[in-house]
């Protein structure tokens, strides 16, 4: 049902009737929803088109997909190494990269040189095969601190980070990524454009993932009371997967070239905390502060307001469908298998 509600939620989806759409970081939280978004509206609709899902192991795109088919295709990609594929992609979504604290912290070299050199090869790689848009899923965390007396923040709004601090990796190669998707617009006439998600959440959690809305998961599937490692006092923008997933299709189709825009709720705005408490409260648990630990505290981000402006996507024609309480509900749901 998420799958077609999100469909529906995408103005202009029948353009991609027979499109071929490479979709990398395939099993990810975003990328896996996009892939059987475009599947299931391929079967539905008979529009005919492919999904290539790329990953860094054919195994696991079989295990999370099921077999390829006519529709469906399965390519490796790891966006550490050259591209050794030869396939003609109309429309290229790049969702692939570290997106978890642990790996900022433990790789922040591999952070940064993932982002930058996995989008050179991309869209060179597109520019090469004639493709018609490479759309790069970046991050709300390019904002940095952003400007707290702003009641969020907007496309235009570019916010300070600290160069020196490796936890710096993260923000600092998307920012740098963006700026080599305009480039290529600018300089080589190839279509792009840019997606910022805030902090999205749902059922495609992958083992190594430990952002603190996984880890509020992780728990109530597990039994346990949700340990809050903070006063959870920051304020941030959520989204559910399938409306993130809608957002990043909706610009990919009519978002201006050479532009970002933002993947954001408005009515999905809440605490950590209050997220906190909304999974609790959907699994029947509670929700209890623990000290910290130095490690969790390295992986801390330093953002203190996350809330992003999703007015430039609805002015796409694009509408939110799932609040946080609906949005916990579904992603719980799914992983119980309800």
């Amino acid at each position: 049902m998420d799958l077609k509600t999100a469909a529906g939620c995408v103005p202009g989806m029948e353009r991609l009737g027979g499109a071929s759409v490479l979709v990398t970081g395939a099993t990810g939280t975003i990328g896996s929803f996009i892939v059987d978004m475009l599947r299931a509206y391929i079967q539905e609709q008979g529009t005919g088109g492919q999904v290539i899902a790329a990953g860094r192991s054919r195994d696991r795109l079989a295990g999370r997909f099921g077999p390829e088919t006519d529709i469906l295709h399965f390519v490796r990609y790891d966006l550490m190494e050259p591209i050794d594929f030869d396939i003609k992609a109309d429309y290229i979504i790049h969702a692939a990269g570290n997106a978890h604290p642990a790996a900022f912290n433990g790789d922040p070299v591999g952070t940064i040189m993932g982002n930058i050199d996995s989008t050179f090869h991309l869209l060179e790689y597109g520019r090469a095969h004639g493709t018609k848009r490479f759309l790069y899923v970046s991050s709300g965390e390019v904002y940095g601190q952003g400007d707290m007396r702003c009641d969020s923040f907007d496309e235009s709004c570019s916010g300070s980070l600290d160069t020196t601090s490796p936890r710096s990796c993260y923000p600092s190669s998307k920012r740098a990524a963006e700026t080599l998707c305009a480039s290529y617009t600018k300089q080589h006439g190839l279509e792009t454009v840019i997606v910022r998600p805030c902090h999205t959440y749902g059922p495609g959690i992958t083992d190594s993932d430990n952002r603190a809305n996984v880890q509020f998961m992780r728990n109530v599937l597990n039994d346990e009371d949700i340990v809050l490692k903070s006063a959870g006092t920051q304020m941030r923008s959520y989204c559910y997967v399938a409306d993130c997933a809608s957002a990043i299709l909706t610009v990919l189709l009519n978002g201006m070239s050479g532009e970002a825009y933002n993947s954001a709720n408005r009515d999905a705005r809440v605490t950590i905390a209050d997220f906190a408490k909304a999974v609790a409260h959907a699994a029947g648990k509670s929700v209890r502060f623990a000290e910290p630990t130095a490690a969790e505290l390295a992986d801390r981000t330093p953002i203190p307001r996350q809330v992003l402006s999703s007015e430039k996507l609805e002015s796409l024609g694009w509408r939110g469908c799932y609040d946080v309480a609906s949005g916990v509900r579904h992603t719980l749901d799914i992983l119980l298998g309800k």
